[in-house]
């Protein structure tokens, strides 16, 4: 839901000339500055891939609920594939930015109670080591999906309306997100890490 979101704002952003959009599936989406390489694995990615030259930017959306997973299994989808994935994409393009959906609470000590905020924490460090131009952790809480939008869980759309309204400081739009990322490129931002009032800031 969020690369898609993203996605769509790149798409109409005219400072972007072309995309690459890696990814498990087809996005289902055509235009003339967007271009898909399809991997099964993102842990199998070759680290001298030359598809992956050749960019400024990685906005990395991917990611996935805890609920259920061990920190094994959790360490492998949300650590291991970024960083594997980060590798490759530095080794071609090491002046590139690097953006990470990351998430509220995240906990950058890597020490807490909190599986998820623990090993997203670890994540955050580690892709600071890399040596990217440089890395913005974007901390979001509920995101808005954009007007559409095909990649929205059915059990999400109740809250759609609903928790903007009751929690407006802990709510973005995708829109919101999309253009903060595009931002943090564009302008650089003091922080690397983003709260939600930091990416509201970037996108305006």
């Amino acid at each position: 839901m969020v690369g898609e979101g993203v996605l769509m704002e790149c798409l109409d952003n005219p400072n972007i000339s072309e995309i690459l959009s890696v990814s498990r599936r087809p996005s289902g989406k055509k235009h003339a500055k967007l271009k898909e390489y399809l991997v099964s694995d993102f842990l199998k990615i070759d680290l001298d891939d030359k598809k992956l030259k050749g960019y400024d930017a990685v906005f990395f959306c991917a990611g996935i609920s805890s609920m259920g997973m061990s920190e094994e299994e959790y360490t492998g989808i949300t650590y291991d594939t970024t960083l594997h994935f980060a590798k490759a994409v530095f080794r071609q393009n090491p002046g590139m930015v690097f953006n990470y959906v990351s998430g509220v609470y995240t906990d950058k000590t890597e020490s807490g109670k909190i599986m998820w905020a623990r090993v997203k924490g670890r994540t955050e460090n580690a892709l600071r080591k890399l040596g990217f131009r440089a890395v913005y952790n974007f901390r979001p809480g509920f995101m808005k999906p954009a007007e559409g939008q095909a990649n929205v869980k059915w059990f999400f759309k109740p809250f759609i309306w609903i928790f903007p309204v009751v929690f407006p400081s802990k709510s973005l739009t995708l829109q919101e997100m999309g253009i903060a990322m595009i931002n943090a490129v564009l302008k650089g931002y003091p922080t690397s890490t983003l709260e939600i009032k930091d990416i509201k800031n970037l996108a305006l």
